[in-house]
């Protein structure tokens, strides 16, 4: 009996090992990749708060823009952050939200012909740029080098984000897809991971936007604008708003030049720009 006592007390304890395992993350070393988190800007006492599916790749700029339109006109400010993909299957799928602001015009289009969104003003430029380990060791000059054999890169998901969308057109193009898929060793759902993955030298390169390059951390490689997939960043209102004005009044101070100021403060480019004339929504 005292044996039997004895077995169910170890199988107990390695389960409540294996769980408490499974619920810590694993320690590494260097910086670590933090989830976006819901910022909620509305003091005590305010009746309206707007909630916003935004793109993680622009929580910077509006995590400061959210504060600021608090501040001048009393609304509050929530916001939902993730991968525009995601977002648009969370908008379909709850239809809650009054402000959709994903990192291109490619993801707004799907979330329109969804019927979740309508119209949209454009803020900035989301511009992608190669990210390489510091003295670029591995000697990456251009797109055409991630297909070379050997070379571990970093890209973000095709169906999350609107990098890996911008990605996998340029290298369609250039008709490498196959080859640098061979030397892919991860996928990320955000653009923030992508760029702590390179921070951290888990890659040798990746593709991401220059709002998100740590230049003390890494190297930098523009991408002709005629070879690139320069992405712009709209803003509209949900056709299910619950605060329709005060959407709109969001709406208008991020796409204002004082809401655009911050987007500049964050290494984005304004829209519109003469260097982008010919880049079409």
């Amino acid at each position: 009996m005292k044996k039997l006592q004895y077995a169910l007390i170890s199988v107990i304890f390695v389960i409540c090992a294996l769980f408490a395992a499974g619920c810590t993350s694993p320690q590494t070393s260097g910086q670590q990749y933090v989830p976006p988190t819901t910022l909620t800007t509305a003091p005590t006492g305010t009746l309206t708060t707007i909630l916003v599916f935004a793109g993680a790749g622009l929580k910077a700029p509006l995590d400061e823009i959210g504060t600021a339109f608090t501040k001048k006109y009393g609304i509050g400010v929530q916001y939902n952050y993730g991968g525009a993909g995601t977002l648009v299957s969370q908008l379909n799928l709850t239809r809650k939200g009054d402000v959709f602001m994903p990192g291109s015009t490619m993801e707004f289009q799907i979330a329109m012909g969804k019927g979740l969104v309508n119209d949209s003003q454009f803020v900035a430029y989301h511009i992608p740029v190669i990210a390489v380990q510091k003295g670029n060791p591995k000697n990456i000059t251009s797109l055409k080098d991630f297909a070379r054999p050997g070379l571990k890169i970093a890209l973000g998901d095709v169906n999350a984000t609107a990098i890996g969308k911008a990605g996998a057109k340029m290298f369609k193009v250039l008709n490498i897809t196959a080859a640098v898929e061979k030397n892919v060793v991860t996928r990320s759902p955000t653009v923030n991971e992508l760029a702590v993955i390179m921070n951290t030298g888990q890659a040798d390169a990746a593709l991401l936007t220059q709002d998100q390059v740590n230049t003390d951390k890494v190297d930098v490689i523009t991408i002709p604008v005629n070879d690139n997939v320069i992405l712009i960043t709209p803003i509209g209102a949900t056709t299910f708003s619950a605060n329709p004005s005060a959407a709109a009044q969001f709406i208008a101070f991020v796409a204002s030049d004082e809401g655009k100021a911050y987007f500049v403060k964050h290494n984005f480019t304004a829209y519109p720009d003469p260097k982008y004339a010919g880049v079409k929504p």
